[in-house]
């Protein structure tokens, strides 16, 4: 069985098994016990399933993305479980599903609870340099997950709504990203920068934390090339420099993939200091945002071979059956820093968090990706297709070295 039907087989299965109450690739609530509430995880996976249906065109996906974001809005433009007071970044990212929804089904209560959501961001307290803040208990602090969940939604609604009016502020938060987060030497990110220096994990003359955790450095990866794709031609400089802030981290990553699997490692600079293992989500994420920028030539052509490899070596390597189910496997459950779990950033804890299966931190990302090798798939048809046959629409004959014979 090849890839592309084992996926399609598998999220099948999660479709199969998950209510908006229960979603089967919410991990988190599951093992906590509570209430399926508004929240990021969930948002991956239904963004993943409605671009599935923008590919294939099968219902099924849009059905159930429809009927599960469907269940939390209300409407009068109010979300069930949100509250845009706690200024909580990650709840941003569910609102990336309401613009393509509400463009296929005219619900109004759709484009009510994008400005909901927006609501939140107008008053989102920010860092002195001018960035959100990633949560209300996370005070003063910028962490790279923010980005991906946040500014794609700002930078979407401001141009559909209000002719862009922000889209520069959007803009400036990675510029201040790169300017102060970026280890010059490597290319790479850290995970968070506390603008106040005060918190534990922080360097106290930096403000940043201690490593490069895969997953954070894929999300800030993904903002870009989303961000990057929403611009408009009018934007050109600004898009010329997420451009090549793309392309930097990029290449920053490809000294770090595994030459065997192609994918990244849990801490991506450490590979060799057990136990320190390929992690899923962030290297399905880095699949995706390589082949994405291949197909929107903001990398070249050759950079998507990086980016399937690891899609392929995620597949083969950590998605399996048991029991008659397919599992998706080494997924980091969860990372962040500070709080009341001590969670310092040091390499011992990001390898004490628990690794998991099925959780959408690793299945909607890989589902992107799969699409993004369909849409390959589909060029080459197409280009293969334009060389048969000419301007005048008649077959091209080659001669024995391939040329067109005229």
């Amino acid at each position: 069985m090849g890839s592309s039907r084992i996926l399609n087989t598998y999220i099948q299965q999660l479709i199969d098994d998950s209510t908006p109450e229960n979603p089967a690739w919410n991990i988190e609530k599951s093992r906590a016990g509570s209430t399926n509430t508004w929240n990021y995880i969930d948002g991956c996976m239904i963004k993943a399933l409605i671009e599935l249906y923008g590919i294939t065109g099968k219902d099924v996906y849009l059905d159930f993305a429809d009927r599960f974001i469907d269940h939390f809005v209300l409407d009068d433009g109010t979300i069930k479980y949100y509250d845009p007071k706690e200024y909580n970044l990650d709840n941003v990212n569910a609102g990336k599903t309401l613009y393509r929804l509400y463009e296929i089904t005219g619900k109004r209560k759709y484009r009510k609870a994008m400005d909901t959501i927006y609501g939140q961001l107008q008053e989102q307290p920010r860092t002195k340099e001018g960035n959100f803040w990633h949560k209300l208990i996370y005070p003063h602090q910028v962490w790279l997950d923010g980005l991906y969940m946040a500014q794609p939604f700002y930078m979407q609604y401001e141009l559909t709504f209000r002719d862009g009016h922000a889209c520069s502020d959007s803009f400036h938060q990675f510029q201040v990203v790169r300017e102060l987060m970026r280890n010059s030497r490597n290319g790479l990110y850290y995970h968070a920068y506390d603008s106040s220096r005060k918190d534990f994990w922080c360097d106290p003359v930096t403000g940043l934390s201690n490593n490069f955790w895969l997953r954070a450095e894929g999300w800030f990866a993904m903002a870009l090339i989303d961000t990057w794709e929403l611009m408009p031609a009018n934007m050109s400089e600004e898009k010329d420099t997420l451009r090549r802030m793309f392309q930097e981290l990029i290449d920053a990553m490809l000294p770090y993939q595994d030459a065997d699997t192609g994918m990244w490692y849990q801490v991506i600079n450490l590979g060799r200091i057990a136990p320190n293992y390929l992690e899923t989500s962030g290297s399905a994420i880095f699949a995706n945002a390589i082949m994405k920028g291949a197909r929107l030539g903001v990398l070249d052509e050759h950079y998507y071979d990086y980016g399937h490899k690891a899609f392929q070596g995620i597949c083969d390597l950590n998605l399996n059956e048991q029991d008659g189910k397919l599992l998706l496997d080494n997924i980091c459950l969860v990372a962040g820093l500070g709080n009341t779990d001590h969670r310092e950033g040091t390499f011992d804890y990001y390898m004490r968090e628990p690794k998991v299966r099925n959780d959408a931190k690793g299945v909607a990302p890989l589902i992107l990706a799969y699409i993004e090798t369909i849409r390959h798939d589909q060029q080459q048809a197409a280009a293969d297709m334009d060389g048969l046959v000419g301007a005048n629409g008649q077959p091209v004959v080659r001669n024995g070295r391939g040329e067109a014979q005229r």
